[in-house]
């Protein structure tokens, strides 16, 4: 028996995260009431843009006011994603805790 699959090439082993990355950017998300929890300054809420990048095995959540320079980091961020996927999932997840808002802070992966 051999290693090959049925197309006859060897599979490929699962990307390393610790040489992958990959990043997500939502713009424009209408928080609600209380908006989003940062490290640096507190909730902060309006129009939202959150970003997500996925690195070390970690994804790792920032938000700033859409259209701003300055971007912070969301409280409980980085959180452990082994794999792509996930980071997607967390990113996704965190836009919809801003949409919800109440202070939202990183989804648990």
């Amino acid at each position: 028996m051999t290693e090959d699959d049925q197309t006859g090439r060897r599979p490929t082993p699962p990307a390393d995260p610790r040489t992958s990355w990959a990043t997500w950017t939502t713009q424009s998300i209408i928080s609600g009431p209380g908006g989003v929890a940062t490290a640096e300054v507190g909730p902060i809420s309006g129009d939202l843009t959150l970003h997500t990048t996925w690195v070390d095995g970690e994804a790792r959540l920032t938000v700033q006011y859409s259209g701003a320079l300055d971007w912070y980091t969301v409280a409980g961020s980085p959180v452990p994603a082994a794999d792509e996927t996930t980071a997607r999932a967390i990113h996704q997840a965190m836009v919809n805790g801003a949409k919800e808002g109440g202070g939202a802070s990183a989804p648990a992966p």
